[in-house]
């Protein structure tokens, strides 16, 4: 095991982390960050904002399963590097976009990013990382979406003036994480056992449950990613403090880090009824009072730290549920959250066209309470 104290569980945790936070918090889900500045630059409506976040869904739907493969046969460094070019390519495409087919593909490529991210960082934990340490280990580099969300809040406030300007910041930032994730994360290929595992029957025991409750989540988050700051800014709230409820968002969201210890104590079935239920509750918290800003910085960051939280629960879940394809597990588990968002995203959209905002995001609180009922296999 000459690699295993080569990398040590300290360092792949931290490039883990920049990674994740890089295409999630950064590539894709400062997106909805910037949907009303996209909204006066090319005169989206909300059905349009839409379906591009539903865009950006589907191409994470397509790399995660091409990332789940490739780990398998090339390891999980080949793979996480490609996720980190891809988060340089979107979002260079976005801050360079003359229109908005421009946007629109940059906007694809950075959201898949985050699908060739998550199997291999898995799948490196699982090798690498001591068996008593690996759920905590997963949820810590996980929680590395509330730190890019935290990251592009400052960034987006610094450059209020200049949308381009704060897009090609993130680029320059996955520029050196990729760089790093290259020196730190050992190359070869995953062993034996999970390629074998991986040409196997992908079905399990417990893969139906898993799948569902993924599904939820993902239809049940996309109102507040897609459409969250919008709705505020739309109710009366300054651009500066919609985007320090983003920040806020970010921050609380590095609690997900902590979800490994919380479902050893917990088990994964109490933990993921609970998430759940409060996800709900903070999306029906910015469909009741949109712009009463003690409520909507209370409910961003319940959100973030909920969502990151669950999507870490999910993680865990799925290790569990493949426990000797890890890549595969997660990869199917975060496949079905992405399927979720790409449904919901462009439905909220037309909802929130023909009815109000409000009632979409009720819609979306109501889809994850809806979801609370997926319970793990016992």
């Amino acid at each position: 095991m000459q690699t295993q104290a080569a990398v040590g569980a300290v360092r792949l945790a931290a490039a883990g982390l920049a990674v994740i936070a890089v295409c999630y918090g950064l590539a894709r889900f400062a997106y909805g960050l910037f949907v009303p500045a996209f909204t006066v630059e090319f005169g989206l409506g909300a059905a349009a904002a839409g379906a591009i976040a539903s865009s950006s869904y589907a191409g994470y739907c397509v790399a995660v399963v091409a990332a789940t493969l490739a780990t398998v046969r090339w390891g999980p460094r080949a793979v996480a590097t490609a996720a980190g070019l891809a988060a340089v390519l979107g979002t260079g495409l976005i801050a360079l976009a003359p229109g908005v087919p421009v946007l629109a593909v940059g906007v694809v490529i950075a959201g898949s990013s985050t699908g060739l991210a998550s199997p291999p960082l898995a799948d490196a934990v699982a090798r690498w990382v001591r068996a008593d340490r690996a759920d905590r280990v997963q949820t810590v580099v996980n929680a590395g979406t509330g730190v890019g969300v935290a990251v592009s809040g400052p960034i987006a406030l610094l450059l209020f003036g200049s949308w381009r300007l704060a897009w090609a910041t993130y680029c320059g930032i996955a520029v050196l994480v990729t760089a790093w994730t290259v020196a730190t994360i050992p190359g070869g290929r995953t062993r034996r056992q999970s390629e074998d595992a991986a040409r196997g029957p992908w079905w399990r025991p417990g893969t139906g449950r898993l799948l569902l409750a993924a599904a939820a989540l993902g239809a049940g988050s996309a109102a507040v990613w897609v459409f969250g700051r919008d709705l505020v800014v739309t109710a009366g709230v300054s651009a500066a403090a919609s985007t320090l409820m983003w920040i806020a968002l970010g921050v609380a969201g590095v609690a997900g880090a902590f979800t490994g210890d919380l479902v050893a104590r917990t088990g994964l079935g109490r933990a993921w009824v609970a998430g759940m239920l409060l996800l709900a509750a903070a999306t029906a918290a910015f469909a009741l009072a949109p712009g009463v800003l003690p409520v909507v910085f209370v409910a961003a960051a319940l959100f973030g730290a909920v969502y990151i939280g669950l999507t870490a629960v999910l993680l865990v879940w799925g290790t569990r549920t493949y426990p000797d394809a890890p890549a595969l597990g997660v990869g199917a588990a975060f496949l079905l959250i992405a399927v979720g968002q790409t449904l919901a995203a462009p439905a909220l959209g037309l909802l929130s066209d023909l009815t109000t905002a409000p009632v979409a995001f009720g819609a979306a609180a109501i889809a994850a309470a809806g979801g609370a009922l997926a319970l793990p296999r016992a």
